[in-house]
């Protein structure tokens, strides 16, 4: 992922100080880092990343309520968490299970653009789309109709790695991004006659009743807790026949969780009774891998989901 947020203080001295403490936490010298950011807050109370970095120490370290005081700082400085301090909170359990703020998700994709498909599919052996790809032909095949669509909404669509992959499928691609860089990334493709900056909940609710034939999410509902609205959208949108296929990542325990990847982990039988409460019928679900992390695949399900 792209490099660590930064958000100037406003006082030349206070963000210096960050700069030297980043150098010393990247060398291991944490005592000496947080002794340097807590000199950069006191020059500047409200410097967001001074906080936030200083509670990442306090977590290495292993000083909990610390960890937690700073985060809390830190998102109270800046009210659109655009460093995702209140989802490190949650991790840390300190707040409930939540949303992923819009603005940390579009900060976060706007820095990773210029190096994203690079990223995900050198470093992270990314193969969300190829899965989705076989797994919507497994299921057309079964029901002995063919693998071709008319439109076809690709949500989270960063640089078009989807569209790509069933570009000789659809006639009609539309894109839907939070990220305004991702989808500049995404019309220099060509590959979609629609792009709209969004999130998926919001463009799926700009269209039409059976307005689709397909929707894709690939590595898209990871960055969502509730999966429900956005599948219950996805019915009202799909024209019958019509099919959802989607990555997520997934865990052996229960409903929801937030990893230390900061991405939301649905349990396979959450997924099943969000498909099948959204008025959808589970085509197929299967155990795939979309990427890897430290060099493991993360475990992760493929689902493919009908409209009847």
């Amino acid at each position: 992922m792209p490099a660590r947020l930064f958000l100037s203080s406003g006082d030349l001295m206070a963000d210096r100080r960050f700069e030297f403490a980043r150098d010393l936490q990247l060398k291991g010298d944490l005592a000496a880092a947080a002794d340097l950011l807590l000199q950069a807050i006191e020059l500047a109370p409200n410097f967001t990343s001074a906080w936030f970095t200083l509670a990442d120490i306090h977590e290495q370290l292993g000083e909990h309520d610390a960890a937690v005081a700073a985060f809390r700082q830190a998102q109270a400085s800046d009210p659109g968490d655009r460093h995702g301090s209140g989802l490190r909170l949650m991790r840390l359990g300190a707040e409930p299970l939540g949303g992923m703020p819009q603005a940390y998700v579009q900060t976060l994709f706007d820095q990773y653009a210029p190096r994203f498909e690079t990223s995900l599919v050198d470093d992270l052996g990314y193969r969300g789309p190829a899965l989705l790809f076989k797994a919507v032909l497994s299921v057309r095949s079964a029901a002995r109709k063919p693998a071709f669509f008319k439109r076809a909404i690709d949500l989270g669509c960063g640089t078009g790695l989807a569209a790509s992959a069933f570009a000789r499928a659809v006639d009609h691609f539309i894109g839907v991004d939070l990220s305004p860089r991702m989808i500049e990334r995404a019309r220099g493709t060509g590959r979609y006659a629609e792009l709209e900056i969004a999130d998926m909940l919001q463009g799926l609710r700009a269209r039409p009743d059976a307005s689709a034939d397909l929707i894709l999410a690939a590595d898209a509902m990871v960055y969502v807790a509730d999966i429900a609205p956005v599948l219950v959208e996805a019915a009202r949108v799909l024209a019958p026949g019509g099919l959802l296929a989607f990555t997520a990542e997934t865990h052996d325990g229960e409903g929801v969780i937030i990893g230390q990847g900061l991405r939301y982990a649905h349990a396979a039988a959450y997924v099943r009774a969000s498909v099948e409460g959204a008025g959808l019928k589970l085509s197929l679900i299967e155990d795939c891998s979309a990427r890897n992390e430290y060099n493991a695949p993360v475990p992760g399900l493929v689902a493919v989901a009908a409209h009847t």
